[in-house]
């Protein structure tokens, strides 16, 4: 039994909302993550080993909760909204800090 175009393309939107929109997420996640740990008295690079640890399993959640959850668009808001809006925030972090 082979897989009707639909279901193939829903995979693919899948895979792609999982590798794409987890990556702005963990992008977003990390660089918030060192800056708010940073302006809080972290050394640089404890605040950057534990945002790269971290980061790695906000990315296995995220790419594991495409494949689950009910509605792919709301997969693309939470991961790709909420990459942009934790970057957004980690850059006012940082330039605070300059």
């Amino acid at each position: 039994m082979s897989a009707t175009p639909h279901t193939a393309g829903r995979v693919v939107g899948r895979i792609a909302a999982g590798m794409l929109g987890g990556y702005a997420f963990t992008w977003g996640f990390i660089a918030l993550l060192i800056g708010v740990t940073f302006a809080a008295d972290m050394e640089f690079h404890d605040a950057e080993a534990l945002g790269y640890i971290l980061g790695f399993i906000v990315f296995l959640v995220a790419f594991l909760w495409a494949f689950v959850a009910p509605s792919l668009a709301r997969v693309w808001l939470v991961l790709a909204g909420g990459g942009a809006l934790m970057t957004g925030a980690a850059w006012l972090v940082q330039r605070s800090l300059l």
